[in-house]
């Protein structure tokens, strides 16, 4: 499966190396028409900055209940989701499936009490919900978003030439991304479980860009364009990235928003840290030139992260909390 999937490189863009970014380009374009996942090595982020984040998501869930139930998952998306706290609805393959086998806690970027955002009560910009009695967690929680975004941003310019743009051409539209932490707690769910049981039923995400750190406890499985369910490899000093239902959206269903779905039955305590990126709050996407022609007309009309998002809660759920919680759970 490891060759199924593409593994870029990203040391000779680094070094910029002549070429470098088009044919990373034309690798990227494969991994999104083809399999709609793919691998990123040498991408600079320090490992010992991943063990300490898995280490901070174990931390976290190793707390009483009281405790993480007082971070509540609220309508901004952040916050605490206890054991199958949610229902994957959005995105979902075939039929509602049983609450997923999980709990998770989610982080935005920290915005503090006085952000305008903040103070005018925008939906998705509100402040970040702390643990109080884990000391380093919140460091260890905001140096890995800094290194998430920052690779997020510099793997934009990919995305651009693999669409035949010019390499700045979302750079006015990543100017401050969106972008949501999940910290994940899959328990071990029996050898003879039920079926229709899933530690995150199958789904495509919602983002643009979904970076997940690479698991040591095996679980992640994703379905390719023929409709066969493979089990994700984990290949030491990788990430593996994939791309939601905003880009599939943004490029007139160009690319591929690949399904995958969560079972831990490895006989482990199973977690995850799943980084999802969007562009900025207030981007217009309107579909991308090079994505429609004649043949290839606009199926979407321009729009907003927050219209985006709105779009996909109220489709399933009655209420703000129930329709973020659901679009939040989207993930890996």
């Amino acid at each position: 499966m490891a060759d199924v999937i593409p593994i870029l490189d990203l040391a000779p863009l680094q070094s910029g190396e002549p070429g470098a970014l088009d044919r990373l380009g034309a690798e990227l374009r494969r991994a999104f028409t083809e399999v709609g996942f793919y691998f990123i090595r040498n991408h600079g982020v320090p490992e010992a900055l991943v063990d300490a984040a898995f280490d901070a998501a174990r931390r976290f869930h190793a707390q009483p209940m009281e405790t993480k139930l007082a971070m509540p998952f609220n309508n901004h998306n952040t916050g605490y989701l206890p054991m199958r706290g949610a229902t994957t609805r959005l995105n979902a393959l075939g039929a509602v499936q049983k609450p997923n086998l999980n709990e998770a806690v989610f982080f935005k970027r920290d915005l503090p009490a006085d952000h305008p955002d903040v103070v005018a009560g925008k939906r998705f910009r509100g402040m970040n919900q702390w643990p109080q009695d884990l000391p380093g967690f919140r460091t260890v929680v905001l140096d890995y978003m800094r290194a998430m975004e920052a690779l997020g941003k510099r793997l934009i310019p990919i995305y651009a030439v693999a669409l035949g743009l010019p390499s700045d051409w979302f750079d006015d539209k990543f100017r401050e991304p969106m972008f949501t932490l999940r910290m994940t707690h899959y328990p071990q769910q029996p050898p003879m479980g039920p079926e229709d049981e899933w530690g995150l039923a199958p789904h495509a995400d919602t983002s643009f860009m979904t970076i997940l750190a690479q698991n040591k406890v095996p679980g992640l499985s994703l379905r390719l364009p023929d409709d066969t369910w493979v089990d994700a490899p984990a290949l030491d000093g990788t990430f593996l990235v994939n791309g939601g239902m905003m880009l599939r959206r943004w490029t007139n269903e160009r690319f591929l928003a690949t399904p995958h779905r969560v079972t831990n039955r490895s006989g482990q305590e199973r977690y995850a840290i799943p980084f999802f990126m969007d562009c900025s709050y207030d981007a217009v996407m309107a579909p991308i030139p090079t994505c429609v022609d004649a043949d290839h007309p606009a199926k979407y009309p321009p729009f907003t992260y927050l219209e985006f998002m709105s779009e996909y809660s109220g489709a399933n759920y009655s209420s703000p909390e129930k329709a973020a919680a659901g679009m939040a759970l989207q993930g890996a």
